[in-house]
């Protein structure tokens, strides 16, 4: 039998494959939660990635850096998946590829990411926060940006601070808060500038990305986009969609996290209508299906929800057992697969929740610890030993020779601490000193 005919055989429909390019904990903690419902979990992944630790993962396939979209492809037809699970952007627009150049795969992936009509849209944040004005959701004023004078009209009246956002970034990389003129010019000839060879081989090396060399390669130039500056919180919320219909999502409003445009270590629990309908109306739009996520901003003056962008892939909030409602992972399996999800997670009582283990590694005194659920996977043992090992960020010799050289600011923000300031922009507390 062909490698195609093989993809097109019948699958079992609780066959999962997840994939994952990055070191990040959220994709193991997802995975965890779909194998206890009784998937069949399978992973694609580079070396060293927290998967060789989840007891629930049934195979692994590798992620190749120096031929990542063949090894995709290749993991896809070994595992003959019902549906995939991307846990990062890359992933996503790996799929897209994949989708455009693989016929037999076409089925699978619209029945995991939703219809076709929409990939496009989703590469670029301008074209999605303009789809989103004509659904009539609120987001900031936002314009492309090509070259430095594009700026200049934004910039025309003072005390107009912005964002600069590079398109094909996630995690809060390629995204840099500007206050002048000057400072934005100096960014975007930064985020302009082409990445080199040299520069794809070290993310290999340091963080083993296993896109680095792809996506230098093989995407477009990625587009540039300059957004307001909305003071206030940052809120995200995570959807299960199945042809555009929202079966369920959690939001959270950001209490403290990695920088000013970084990843959240602690959140609270919230409902709020105006993110709902705005996610709702998405997903109908796009027609989605799987897991997908929204960053908004709550305006401090007003608590109007902005949307400032869309993660078309699952975030850290997927696993968090609920009360009532349960952890997305479990509405998924229901809606999607023949499993039969009967366990349920014990729920947590809290109201605030702290991430494992970046709210550890970043300060083991972080001020939300006794009083917040944290989402430690203690039924994976080995798991939890492996994330709180040295920093990922510091395991490889050639990552410690990269932070000797240029040592990474670490520092959290606290946005809770920050409510009521008069000017949030420069008076951002910390948690934490740099470097941890």
């Amino acid at each position: 039998m062909s490698q195609s005919d093989s993809c097109d055989k019948d699958h079992a429909q609780s066959s999962l494959l997840i994939i994952s390019s990055v070191w990040w904990p959220s994709s193991a903690k997802l995975a965890v939660a779909l194998a206890n419902y009784g998937c069949k979990v399978e992973g694609v992944c580079p070396p060293d990635h927290p998967f060789s630790f989840v007891d629930g993962i049934t195979k692994i396939y590798p992620y190749r850096g120096l031929d990542s979209l063949q090894s995709l492809y290749d993991a896809i037809c070994q595992s003959q998946p019902y549906l995939l699970i991307p846990c990062d952007d890359g992933v996503v627009w790996q799929l897209h590829e994949l989708h455009r150049t693989r016929p037999e795969l076409r089925p699978l992936i619209e029945r995991s990411l939703g219809a076709p009509s929409g990939y496009e849209l989703l590469s670029g944040r301008a074209e999605l926060l303009q789809l989103a004005q004509e659904l009539h959701i609120r987001v900031p004023r936002t314009t492309q940006v090509a070259k430095p004078a594009d700026l200049e009209e934004y910039f025309s009246a003072p005390g107009r601070p912005a964002i600069l956002k590079l398109d094909g970034t996630n995690g809060g990389k390629g995204v840099q808060v500007v206050h002048s003129l000057q400072e934005a010019r100096r960014a975007l000839t930064m985020m302009l500038r082409p990445a080199t060879l040299l520069t794809a081989v070290g993310r290999w090396l340091v963080i083993h990305d296993a896109l680095a060399l792809w996506s230098r390669t093989n995407r477009r130039r990625p587009g540039l986009v300059l957004q307001q500056f909305i003071a206030g919180r940052p809120a995200n919320t995570m959807m299960v969609c199945q042809d555009g219909k929202v079966l369920a999502m959690v939001t959270v409003e950001v209490l403290c996290a990695q920088g000013s445009t970084g990843a959240a270590m602690a959140v609270r629990l919230i409902e709020n209508q105006e993110i709902c309908t705005a996610a709702e109306r998405i997903a109908e739009r796009l027609q989605l299906s799987g897991f997908h996520g929204l960053d908004f901003v709550l305006e401090s003056e007003t608590g109007y929800a902005y949307l400032i962008e869309m993660n078309p892939r699952c975030t850290q909030l997927g696993h968090l057992p609920l009360p009532l409602q349960g952890d997305l992972a479990g509405i998924f399996c229901r809606a999607f697969t023949d499993a039969n999800p009967q366990q349920q997670q014990k729920s947590f009582c809290e109201n605030t929740i702290v991430f494992f283990p970046q709210a550890i590694m970043s300060n083991a005194k972080f001020p939300y610890l006794q009083t917040s659920y944290v989402d430690v996977p203690w039924g994976e043992p080995r798991l939890v030993r492996e994330l709180m090992n040295r920093d990922w960020r510091d395991r490889s010799f050639f990552a410690r020779l990269h932070n000797m050289i240029w040592p990474p600011v670490r520092a959290a923000v606290d946005f809770e601490a920050m409510a009521g300031q008069s000017d949030p922009i420069t008076e951002m507390p910390t948690v934490g000193p740099k470097g941890h």
